[in-house]
């Protein structure tokens, strides 16, 4: 069967509305994932950076890059903008111009489109295990530049026919860590039976969406991916028939208007050609200049035997690890990572307008974005600590920092990328305020529709990594 875009958008709203899986209730998927991680051998040690295996660099170097020219590299480079003033500064930022597949496979099981995911562990990651694609591999990796074992699955992507696509998108990945880093986001249907290895399971949209209500327990790739699934659009009068008649959570008021924001086309605050606008403007009148500068040679930064990392000791540091991991295609490798100085912050902010919740969207300038911009998360405060920001000085932090119970849709701590960054934890929030909260925004900030993101992100290089992870994260029941 060869599915339209009005199918795939069935199939998964369907699935975001289904609680319970086939395989396993979702309560006992937090139990599994704790055997996964108990069973698997892990051991990590920091190194000189001078020692890392397998890789090139000394105090003389401009860079830290792998032997085999694969992989990615640590470089250094000088930044220049003038948005939203004018600003110059240095770091290092990961260099990774490869295309990886972050590939998820999904069925249609007893009328539910289920999930493929994997328990992965990354050594980054802050409790090691947590639940990744299907398919999570750079091309390094899937040829195998490592010489260990091809990853699981791969032939399912590389095979895969134009029937089988329901999603397949360019998306980057974090702009003030990464230069112009991308990856394939793609989701694919099989319908023939597949052998299901360990430390594999099937899991449907929804109960992936509640296992995001915890820390730590969905990897930042699956967020990535399923936000990408969308549910088609509806008129409001459509929508209201549907919640009146047949929607599960109709008595939780903030899901049934998520789910309203997700599916409604028509009452938004601006149209589809006025946010385009909104965007191209900033590009055009907002400089973003990229050099590359020498790792010893970059101002405000210390190189010393075991790391580099920042003269006052803020942002992050860029370490070296000696890796051992049980149950991985190469199971003993070194690798640099960055580390983080402190856990950061992401939030939307969401208000109800002409009765359709809409989102408080921040167009973002970041050092390694292929575009200047991309939409953020209204709040999005990751080399800095929001602890110690002066009240006022960071829009809308404040609103969300002394945000009431009742107003927090979403708050639970994920994991950045780890197979890159060394326990990288961020705060993620979702914000419901009232009707006195003003509808008129700074010029860099603009309201959008679920709906409206949605669209978006069937489009390269829109929406960043964080607004991503927090539309991933949406509960609609």
């Amino acid at each position: 069967m060869k599915y339209n875009s009005k199918l795939a958008n069935q199939l998964f709203l369907k699935s975001a509305l289904s609680i319970d899986g086939e395989y396993m209730p979702t309560e006992d998927i937090v139990s599994w994932l704790k055997e996964q991680n108990d069973k698997t051998k892990v051991n990590i040690s920091q190194c000189p950076l001078e020692d890392i295996n397998g890789w090139i660099f000394s105090h003389n170097d401009e860079s830290i890059r792998h032997k085999s020219g694969k992989f990615f590299s640590i470089e250094g480079i000088q930044v220049e903008t003038n948005c939203p003033v004018d600003k110059k500064w240095q770091q290092p930022i990961i260099n990774q111009p490869e295309i990886g597949y972050l590939g998820i496979i999904t069925k249609v099981i007893n009328g539910v489109l289920h999930f493929l995911l994997q328990a992965k562990i990354e050594p980054g990651n802050v409790n090691y295990v947590q639940l990744s694609p299907t398919l999570q591999a750079t091309k390094s990796n899937y040829t195998k530049v490592h010489k260990g074992r091809s990853p699981l699955y791969l032939e399912y992507f590389i095979n895969a026919k134009q029937e089988q696509v329901l999603v397949d998108q360019l998306q980057s990945e974090q702009g003030g860590r990464f230069l112009h880093k991308r990856n394939r986001n793609i989701i694919i249907e099989v319908q023939d039976e597949i052998k299901v290895h360990d430390q594999f399971i099937w899991l449907t949209l929804s109960q992936i969406k509640i296992l995001l209500n915890r820390n730590n327990l969905v990897n930042m790739d699956t967020r990535s991916v399923i936000a990408s699934a969308s549910f088609g659009d509806f008129s409001l009068d459509a929508f209201n028939i549907i919640d009146f008649l047949s929607y599960k959570s109709k008595n939780d008021k903030i899901k049934s208007e998520l789910l309203r924001s997700s599916l409604v086309s028509d009452n938004s605050l601006h149209t589809f050609d006025e946010i385009i606008s909104f965007v191209t403007n900033i590009k055009s009148r907002c400089d973003l200049k990229v050099e590359k500068v020498g790792l010893n040679n970059l101002k405000d930064w210390v190189v010393d035997d075991m790391k580099i990392y920042h003269k006052e000791n803020k942002y992050f540091e860029v370490i070296a690890l000696n890796i051992e991991i049980d149950n991985r295609e190469a199971v003993k490798w070194s690798q640099p990572m960055v580390k983080p100085v402190q856990e950061g912050i992401c939030a939307f902010i969401t208000k109800k307008i002409s009765n359709v919740l809409h989102f408080v969207v921040q167009a973002k300038i970041e050092s390694g974005n292929m575009d200047i911009v991309e939409f953020a998360p209204t709040v999005q405060v990751l080399t800095g600590n929001y602890r110690e920001a002066k009240k006022g000085t960071l829009p809308f932090l404040d609103i969300v920092l002394e945000a009431s119970k009742e107003q927090i849709v979403f708050d639970a701590l994920q994991s950045e990328e780890g197979g890159r960054f060394y326990k990288d934890q961020n705060r993620y929030m979702m914000i419901s305020v009232g009707e006195d909260f003003a509808e008129s925004l700074p010029d860099n900030y603009i309201w959008m529709t679920l709906n409206q993101l949605q669209t978006f992100l069937k489009f390269n290089n829109f929406l960043n990594i964080q607004a991503r992870s927090l539309i991933s994260a949406i509960p609609y029941i």
